[in-house]
Protein backbone atom coordinates (compact mmCIF):
# COMPACT_ATOMS: atom_id res chain seq x y z
CA UNK A 1 0.00 0.00 0.00
CA UNK A 2 2.73 2.73 0.94
CA UNK A 3 5.01 1.46 -2.27
CA UNK A 4 1.57 2.43 -4.34
CA UNK A 5 1.27 5.41 -2.67
CA UNK A 6 4.70 6.42 -2.73
CA UNK A 7 4.05 6.28 -6.63
CA UNK A 8 0.94 8.13 -6.82
CA UNK A 9 2.83 10.99 -5.08
CA UNK A 10 5.77 11.62 -7.59
CA UNK A 11 4.04 10.62 -10.64
CA UNK A 12 1.95 12.95 -9.77
CA UNK A 13 4.10 15.41 -8.51
CA UNK A 14 6.33 15.19 -11.75
CA UNK A 15 3.10 15.77 -13.73
CA UNK A 16 2.02 19.04 -12.41
CA UNK A 17 5.75 19.91 -12.70
CA UNK A 18 6.03 18.82 -16.11
CA UNK A 19 2.87 20.97 -17.22
CA UNK A 20 4.18 24.29 -15.68
CA UNK A 21 7.83 24.62 -16.06
CA UNK A 22 9.11 21.01 -17.31
CA UNK A 23 8.34 20.70 -21.04
CA UNK A 24 9.39 24.64 -20.94
CA UNK A 25 12.71 23.69 -19.54
CA UNK A 26 13.06 21.13 -22.55
CA UNK A 27 12.29 23.35 -25.15
CA UNK A 28 14.47 25.71 -23.34
CA UNK A 29 17.63 23.06 -23.41
CA UNK A 30 16.66 22.28 -26.99
CA UNK A 31 16.51 25.60 -28.25
CA UNK A 32 19.78 26.18 -26.85
CA UNK A 33 21.34 23.01 -28.79
CA UNK A 34 19.71 24.12 -31.96
CA UNK A 35 18.48 27.41 -31.97
CA UNK A 36 15.52 29.52 -34.31
CA UNK A 37 16.68 31.84 -37.17
CA UNK A 38 16.01 35.44 -36.84
CA UNK A 39 13.56 37.40 -39.04
CA UNK A 40 14.55 40.42 -40.53
CA UNK A 41 12.73 43.71 -39.83
CA UNK A 42 9.69 44.97 -41.88
CA UNK A 43 10.32 47.29 -44.43
CA UNK A 44 7.31 49.31 -46.78
CA UNK A 45 7.97 47.49 -49.48
CA UNK A 46 7.59 43.82 -47.97
CA UNK A 47 4.47 45.14 -46.16
CA UNK A 48 0.58 43.56 -47.67
CA UNK A 49 -2.82 44.21 -47.02
CA UNK A 50 -4.79 43.88 -43.97
CA UNK A 51 -7.99 44.03 -42.86
CA UNK A 52 -8.49 44.61 -38.81
CA UNK A 53 -11.79 43.44 -37.36
CA UNK A 54 -12.82 44.68 -34.18
CA UNK A 55 -15.99 42.54 -32.86
CA UNK A 56 -17.74 45.65 -29.82
CA UNK A 57 -21.18 45.34 -27.98
CA UNK A 58 -21.77 47.93 -26.01
CA UNK A 59 -18.54 49.41 -26.08
CA UNK A 60 -19.39 52.94 -26.90
CA UNK A 61 -17.63 54.39 -23.63
CA UNK A 62 -13.94 53.26 -24.98
CA UNK A 63 -15.08 53.25 -28.75
CA UNK A 64 -13.57 56.76 -29.73
CA UNK A 65 -10.64 56.14 -27.93
CA UNK A 66 -10.44 52.22 -30.08
CA UNK A 67 -10.76 54.21 -33.01
CA UNK A 68 -8.08 56.47 -32.92
CA UNK A 69 -5.71 53.50 -31.47
CA UNK A 70 -6.52 52.04 -34.34
CA UNK A 71 -5.94 54.48 -37.08
CA UNK A 72 -2.69 55.70 -35.50
CA UNK A 73 -1.41 52.59 -36.26
CA UNK A 74 2.33 53.02 -38.28
CA UNK A 75 1.16 51.11 -41.63
CA UNK A 76 0.79 52.30 -45.14
CA UNK A 77 -2.88 53.47 -44.74
CA UNK A 78 -3.73 52.01 -48.48
CA UNK A 79 -3.18 48.75 -47.13
CA UNK A 80 -4.89 49.01 -43.87
CA UNK A 81 -8.67 48.47 -44.22
CA UNK A 82 -10.96 48.70 -41.03
CA UNK A 83 -13.80 46.86 -40.29
CA UNK A 84 -16.21 47.27 -37.03
CA UNK A 85 -19.21 44.94 -36.04
CA UNK A 86 -21.47 46.39 -33.32
CA UNK A 87 -24.41 43.32 -33.45
CA UNK A 88 -27.15 43.86 -30.54
CA UNK A 89 -25.44 46.68 -29.65
CA UNK A 90 -28.03 49.29 -27.87
CA UNK A 91 -25.32 51.94 -27.20
CA UNK A 92 -23.95 54.98 -28.96
CA UNK A 93 -21.27 52.79 -30.67
CA UNK A 94 -22.62 53.23 -33.91
CA UNK A 95 -23.18 57.21 -33.87
CA UNK A 96 -19.55 57.04 -32.53
CA UNK A 97 -18.62 55.23 -35.76
CA UNK A 98 -20.49 56.92 -38.40
CA UNK A 99 -18.15 59.70 -37.42
CA UNK A 100 -15.56 57.91 -39.04
CA UNK A 101 -15.65 57.18 -42.97
CA UNK A 102 -12.84 54.71 -43.03
CA UNK A 103 -14.07 52.50 -40.98
CA UNK A 104 -16.44 49.58 -42.51
CA UNK A 105 -19.61 49.09 -40.04
CA UNK A 106 -21.26 46.40 -39.44
CA UNK A 107 -24.45 46.14 -37.40
CA UNK A 108 -27.98 44.08 -37.15
CA UNK A 109 -29.91 44.28 -33.91
CA UNK A 110 -29.92 40.55 -33.09
CA UNK A 111 -26.94 39.68 -30.56
CA UNK A 112 -25.63 36.33 -31.22
CA UNK A 113 -22.57 36.39 -29.59
CA UNK A 114 -18.61 37.53 -30.89
CA UNK A 115 -18.70 34.15 -32.72
CA UNK A 116 -21.37 34.85 -34.78
CA UNK A 117 -20.62 38.67 -35.81
CA UNK A 118 -17.28 37.41 -36.62
CA UNK A 119 -18.48 34.89 -39.18
CA UNK A 120 -20.66 37.84 -40.22
CA UNK A 121 -17.15 40.09 -40.28
CA UNK A 122 -15.09 38.06 -42.53
CA UNK A 123 -17.52 37.86 -46.02
CA UNK A 124 -16.42 41.04 -45.69
CA UNK A 125 -13.09 40.69 -45.53
CA UNK A 126 -11.00 41.65 -49.70
CA UNK A 127 -7.63 41.05 -48.25
CA UNK A 128 -5.32 37.88 -47.96
CA UNK A 129 -4.35 38.80 -44.43
CA UNK A 130 -6.88 39.30 -41.40
CA UNK A 131 -6.15 41.23 -38.08
CA UNK A 132 -8.49 40.41 -34.79
CA UNK A 133 -7.91 42.51 -32.21
CA UNK A 134 -10.48 43.02 -28.89
CA UNK A 135 -12.22 46.53 -28.41
CA UNK A 136 -10.91 47.36 -24.82
CA UNK A 137 -7.44 46.93 -25.85
CA UNK A 138 -4.79 49.64 -27.17
CA UNK A 139 -2.13 48.39 -29.85
CA UNK A 140 1.11 49.89 -30.03
CA UNK A 141 2.18 51.67 -32.98
CA UNK A 142 3.92 49.02 -35.21
CA UNK A 143 1.95 45.86 -34.08
CA UNK A 144 0.55 45.56 -37.72
CA UNK A 145 4.28 45.72 -38.83
CA UNK A 146 5.51 43.47 -36.75
CA UNK A 147 2.64 40.45 -37.56
CA UNK A 148 2.60 40.93 -41.19
CA UNK A 149 6.91 40.41 -41.65
CA UNK A 150 5.76 36.70 -40.70
CA UNK A 151 4.09 36.03 -43.48
CA UNK A 152 6.42 35.86 -46.36
CA UNK A 153 7.44 32.50 -44.45
CA UNK A 154 4.63 30.63 -46.49
CA UNK A 155 4.82 28.14 -43.45
CA UNK A 156 3.13 30.55 -41.01
CA UNK A 157 -0.61 30.45 -41.00
CA UNK A 158 -1.19 33.05 -37.87
CA UNK A 159 0.41 35.26 -35.60
CA UNK A 160 -0.21 35.26 -32.22
CA UNK A 161 0.60 39.00 -30.80
CA UNK A 162 1.21 39.29 -27.00
CA UNK A 163 -1.37 40.34 -24.32
CA UNK A 164 -0.07 42.94 -22.10
CA UNK A 165 -2.01 43.79 -18.54
CA UNK A 166 -2.00 47.28 -17.92
CA UNK A 167 -0.03 48.51 -14.87
CA UNK A 168 -2.39 51.11 -13.28
CA UNK A 169 0.72 52.87 -11.34
CA UNK A 170 0.25 49.98 -9.02
CA UNK A 171 -3.43 50.43 -8.17
CA UNK A 172 -4.40 47.37 -9.96
CA UNK A 173 -5.04 45.54 -6.58
CA UNK A 174 -6.09 41.56 -6.56
CA UNK A 175 -6.85 40.74 -9.89
CA UNK A 176 -4.16 42.83 -11.87
CA UNK A 177 -1.59 41.84 -9.86
CA UNK A 178 -2.55 38.11 -11.01
CA UNK A 179 -3.23 38.57 -14.18
CA UNK A 180 -0.29 40.19 -15.02
CA UNK A 181 2.32 37.78 -13.38
CA UNK A 182 0.76 34.75 -15.41
CA UNK A 183 0.36 36.67 -19.02
CA UNK A 184 3.90 37.39 -17.92
CA UNK A 185 4.59 33.40 -17.54
CA UNK A 186 1.98 32.75 -20.65
CA UNK A 187 4.12 35.18 -23.15
CA UNK A 188 7.41 33.49 -22.08
CA UNK A 189 5.65 29.85 -22.74
CA UNK A 190 4.38 31.11 -25.87
CA UNK A 191 7.74 32.39 -26.91
CA UNK A 192 9.33 28.94 -26.52
CA UNK A 193 6.53 26.91 -27.94
CA UNK A 194 6.92 29.24 -31.27
CA UNK A 195 10.49 28.88 -31.59
CA UNK A 196 10.14 25.26 -30.72
CA UNK A 197 7.17 24.78 -33.83
CA UNK A 198 4.16 26.90 -32.65
CA UNK A 199 2.17 28.55 -30.15
CA UNK A 200 -1.04 26.55 -29.31
CA UNK A 201 -4.04 28.70 -29.22
CA UNK A 202 -3.53 32.55 -30.49
CA UNK A 203 -5.05 35.24 -27.59
CA UNK A 204 -8.50 37.02 -29.08
CA UNK A 205 -6.43 40.39 -27.54
CA UNK A 206 -4.32 40.49 -30.74
CA UNK A 207 -4.06 37.48 -33.47
CA UNK A 208 -3.75 37.25 -37.37
CA UNK A 209 -4.55 34.93 -39.74
CA UNK A 210 -4.44 34.30 -43.43
CA UNK A 211 -7.81 34.68 -44.94
CA UNK A 212 -8.24 31.41 -46.73
CA UNK A 213 -7.61 29.32 -44.05
CA UNK A 214 -10.46 30.65 -41.40
CA UNK A 215 -13.11 28.16 -41.35
CA UNK A 216 -16.45 28.77 -40.12
CA UNK A 217 -16.94 28.64 -36.48
CA UNK A 218 -19.92 26.99 -34.48
CA UNK A 219 -21.98 29.99 -33.12
CA UNK A 220 -21.86 27.80 -29.46
CA UNK A 221 -18.01 28.32 -29.55
CA UNK A 222 -16.66 29.67 -25.95
CA UNK A 223 -12.69 29.88 -27.55
CA UNK A 224 -13.21 31.79 -30.51
CA UNK A 225 -9.51 32.50 -30.60
CA UNK A 226 -7.96 29.16 -29.86
CA UNK A 227 -9.97 27.14 -31.91
CA UNK A 228 -9.58 29.50 -34.80
CA UNK A 229 -5.70 29.08 -34.52
CA UNK A 230 -5.54 25.74 -33.59
CA UNK A 231 -7.26 24.56 -36.95
CA UNK A 232 -5.17 26.35 -38.95
CA UNK A 233 -2.14 24.55 -37.23
CA UNK A 234 -4.39 21.23 -37.57
CA UNK A 235 -4.04 21.95 -41.14
CA UNK A 236 0.03 21.97 -40.89
CA UNK A 237 0.38 25.99 -40.63
CA UNK A 238 2.44 27.73 -37.81
CA UNK A 239 1.05 30.09 -35.16
CA UNK A 240 4.01 32.41 -34.58
CA UNK A 241 3.85 34.44 -31.88
CA UNK A 242 5.33 38.04 -32.04
CA UNK A 243 6.18 39.72 -28.61
CA UNK A 244 6.86 43.46 -30.66
CA UNK A 245 3.19 43.24 -31.52
CA UNK A 246 1.21 44.06 -28.11
CA UNK A 247 -2.19 44.67 -27.11
CA UNK A 248 -2.13 46.38 -23.69
CA UNK A 249 -5.76 45.89 -21.47
CA UNK A 250 -7.06 47.30 -17.94
CA UNK A 251 -7.18 44.22 -15.90
CA UNK A 252 -10.67 43.21 -14.46
CA UNK A 253 -12.57 45.33 -11.89
CA UNK A 254 -12.32 42.91 -9.34
CA UNK A 255 -11.04 39.44 -8.85
CA UNK A 256 -14.97 38.52 -9.28
CA UNK A 257 -15.08 39.43 -12.41
CA UNK A 258 -11.86 38.42 -13.31
CA UNK A 259 -13.60 35.16 -11.50
CA UNK A 260 -15.69 35.11 -14.68
CA UNK A 261 -13.52 35.72 -17.25
CA UNK A 262 -11.48 32.28 -15.72
CA UNK A 263 -14.51 30.05 -15.54
CA UNK A 264 -15.44 30.75 -19.24
CA UNK A 265 -12.34 30.30 -20.31
CA UNK A 266 -11.86 27.03 -18.37
CA UNK A 267 -15.17 25.53 -19.96
CA UNK A 268 -14.08 26.73 -23.29
CA UNK A 269 -11.09 24.87 -22.94
CA UNK A 270 -12.84 21.42 -22.22
CA UNK A 271 -15.30 22.04 -25.35
CA UNK A 272 -11.95 22.58 -27.25
CA UNK A 273 -10.22 19.39 -26.06
CA UNK A 274 -13.34 17.75 -27.69
CA UNK A 275 -13.58 19.70 -30.80
CA UNK A 276 -9.91 18.81 -31.10
CA UNK A 277 -9.69 15.55 -29.84
CA UNK A 278 -7.72 14.53 -32.91
CA UNK A 279 -4.78 16.71 -32.21
CA UNK A 280 -4.47 14.28 -28.83
CA UNK A 281 -2.57 12.00 -31.44
CA UNK A 282 1.56 12.53 -30.86
CA UNK A 283 2.18 9.82 -33.93
CA UNK A 284 -0.03 11.96 -36.46
CA UNK A 285 0.83 15.43 -35.12
CA UNK A 286 4.10 15.21 -33.79
CA UNK A 287 5.61 18.44 -32.11
CA UNK A 288 2.08 19.87 -32.10
CA UNK A 289 0.66 17.36 -30.46
CA UNK A 290 3.45 17.31 -27.87
CA UNK A 291 3.08 21.17 -27.17
CA UNK A 292 -0.80 20.89 -27.25
CA UNK A 293 -0.55 18.30 -24.60
CA UNK A 294 2.06 19.87 -22.51
CA UNK A 295 0.97 22.98 -22.17
CA UNK A 296 -2.50 22.96 -22.81
CA UNK A 297 -4.51 19.20 -22.12
CA UNK A 298 -2.56 18.36 -19.01
CA UNK A 299 -3.37 22.14 -17.66
CA UNK A 300 -6.56 22.05 -17.67
CA UNK A 301 -7.67 18.70 -17.07
CA UNK A 302 -5.18 16.45 -15.33
CA UNK A 303 -3.32 19.13 -13.07
CA UNK A 304 -6.54 20.46 -11.04
CA UNK A 305 -7.31 16.70 -9.82
CA UNK A 306 -3.52 16.16 -8.95
CA UNK A 307 -3.42 19.27 -6.52
CA UNK A 308 -5.61 18.07 -4.01
CA UNK A 309 -4.94 14.09 -4.50
CA UNK A 310 -1.06 15.33 -3.85
CA UNK A 311 -1.93 17.21 -0.61
CA UNK A 312 -4.17 14.11 0.43
CA UNK A 313 -1.15 11.46 -0.46
CA UNK A 314 1.22 13.55 0.84
CA UNK A 315 -0.75 13.41 4.22
CA UNK A 316 -1.14 10.30 4.59
CA UNK A 317 2.55 9.50 3.73
CA UNK A 318 3.80 12.05 6.18
CA UNK A 319 1.98 9.89 9.20
CA UNK A 320 3.13 6.92 7.99
CA UNK A 321 6.48 8.35 7.86
CA UNK A 322 7.05 11.38 10.34
CA UNK A 323 10.52 11.92 9.88
CA UNK A 324 11.19 12.24 6.50
CA UNK A 325 11.22 14.10 3.41
CA UNK A 326 6.79 13.97 3.41
CA UNK A 327 7.08 15.69 6.67
CA UNK A 328 8.65 18.50 4.61
CA UNK A 329 6.63 18.54 1.47
CA UNK A 330 3.22 18.47 3.78
CA UNK A 331 4.10 21.51 5.40
CA UNK A 332 5.58 23.26 2.46
CA UNK A 333 2.16 22.78 0.63
CA UNK A 334 0.65 23.61 4.20
CA UNK A 335 2.31 27.08 3.93
CA UNK A 336 1.47 27.71 0.08
CA UNK A 337 -2.44 27.25 0.58
CA UNK A 338 -2.36 29.03 3.90
CA UNK A 339 -0.82 32.42 1.71
CA UNK A 340 -3.47 31.35 -1.09
CA UNK A 341 -6.00 31.99 1.46
CA UNK A 342 -4.16 34.99 2.42
CA UNK A 343 -4.38 36.09 -1.04
CA UNK A 344 -7.96 35.56 -0.96
CA UNK A 345 -8.67 37.79 2.03
CA UNK A 346 -6.40 40.49 0.63
CA UNK A 347 -7.87 40.13 -2.64
CA UNK A 348 -11.64 40.14 -1.09
CA UNK A 349 -10.63 43.78 -0.04
CA UNK A 350 -8.65 44.28 -3.25
CA UNK A 351 -5.61 44.84 -1.65
CA UNK A 352 -2.32 44.37 -3.08
CA UNK A 353 0.46 42.47 -2.07
CA UNK A 354 2.04 40.64 -4.91
CA UNK A 355 4.00 37.91 -3.33
CA UNK A 356 0.57 36.39 -2.00
CA UNK A 357 -0.61 36.87 -5.97
CA UNK A 358 1.30 34.03 -6.81
CA UNK A 359 0.32 31.25 -4.68
CA UNK A 360 -3.65 32.58 -4.94
CA UNK A 361 -3.90 33.31 -8.23
CA UNK A 362 -2.63 29.38 -8.89
CA UNK A 363 -5.16 28.08 -6.77
CA UNK A 364 -7.95 30.70 -7.96
CA UNK A 365 -6.91 29.40 -11.62
CA UNK A 366 -7.01 25.72 -10.78
CA UNK A 367 -10.44 26.09 -9.06
CA UNK A 368 -12.10 27.76 -11.71
CA UNK A 369 -11.18 24.63 -13.46
CA UNK A 370 -13.63 22.55 -11.70
CA UNK A 371 -16.33 25.06 -11.71
CA UNK A 372 -15.92 25.62 -15.69
CA UNK A 373 -15.60 21.90 -15.86
CA UNK A 374 -19.57 21.28 -14.33
CA UNK A 375 -20.30 24.53 -16.94
CA UNK A 376 -19.29 22.59 -19.81
CA UNK A 377 -20.89 18.89 -18.46
CA UNK A 378 -24.15 21.05 -17.91
CA UNK A 379 -23.67 23.14 -21.37
CA UNK A 380 -25.13 25.92 -19.31
CA UNK A 381 -22.20 28.04 -20.23
CA UNK A 382 -23.94 30.58 -23.04
CA UNK A 383 -21.76 32.28 -25.47
CA UNK A 384 -23.68 35.83 -25.10
CA UNK A 385 -22.17 35.88 -21.23
CA UNK A 386 -22.04 38.89 -19.10
CA UNK A 387 -18.04 40.79 -20.38
CA UNK A 388 -16.37 41.03 -17.16
CA UNK A 389 -15.76 44.84 -16.11
CA UNK A 390 -11.99 46.31 -16.34
CA UNK A 391 -11.01 49.24 -14.63
CA UNK A 392 -10.32 52.07 -17.32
Amino acid sequence: MTIFLKIAFWISITLVFYSYIGYAFLIWVYLKIKPSPKLPAPTDERLMPVTLIVACYNEAGIMEKKVRNCLALDYPMDKLSFIFITDGSTDQSSEILARHPEITHLHQSLRAGKVAAINRAMEYVKTEFVIFCDANTSLNSLSAQHIMKHYHNASVGAVAGEKKVEDLLDDTGASGAGEGIYWKYESLLKKLDSQFYSVVGAAGELFSIRTALYEHVEEDVLLDDFIISMRICRRGYKVIYEPLAFATEPPSFTMKEEQKRKIRISAGGFQSIKMLSDLLNIFKYGRLSFLYISHRVLRWTICPILLPLIFIINLILWKIFPESFFSVSFFAQVIFYFAAIIGWAFASKNITIKALYVPYYFVFMNAAMFIGFRKFYNNNQSVLWEKARRKI
